[in-house]
């Protein structure tokens, strides 16, 4: 709901103008169905000591709002990269996953509504996980042998 207030010394009409004006937004300028869920998980990492991995190559993704069934997404932090293939299987997604530089890194994908499914990529860096409901994702990285670092993709509507 939009909060309208006239500023002090307006005239008394000017608050009115405003409320109606704030009905009026609420009806065309809605937000999103799910968007405050939608930015609630992004939000609830246990570990709030994460990087954050940028999109390298976006395609058809504009944002939160959009929602992948198949393609190509990679994503770059620092030193990381990680490569997701994504190709839809009835009403689930099959990710196939590459991370450079190569290791056995943990790999956790977090769907919101379903919990998380994770594997450890093999020493190539690949990784494979199947049956991945569609809805809000994030994938999470646990860098092998550098500490407690973890990377984390923007969230995307698979």
């Amino acid at each position: 709901m939009n909060d309208t207030h006239a500023p002090e010394g307006a005239h008394p009409d000017d608050e009115v103008l405003l409320a109606d004006l704030g009905r009026i937004l609420d009806l065309v300028d809605q937000p999103p169905a799910g968007l405050v869920q939608r930015v609630q998980f992004a939000l609830e990492l246990e570990n709030l000591d994460v990087e954050v991995a940028q999109w390298e190559r976006a395609g058809r993704l504009t944002g939160v709002r959009s929602s992948v069934d198949q393609g190509t997404i990679t994503f770059t932090v620092s030193d990381l990269t990680i490569m997701i293939n994504l190709t839809k299987t009835g009403l689930c997604h099959r990710i196939d996953g590459w991370l450079v530089p190569a290791g056995e890194h943990d790999v956790e994908v977090r769907v919101a509504g379903y919990g998380s499914t994770s594997t450890t990529a093999d020493e190539g860096g690949r990784f494979v996980l199947d049956e991945i409901p569609r809805g809000t994702t994030q994938i999470v990285i646990s860098v092998a042998g550098a500490g407690n670092r973890t990377v984390v993709t923007p969230a995307v509507v698979l």
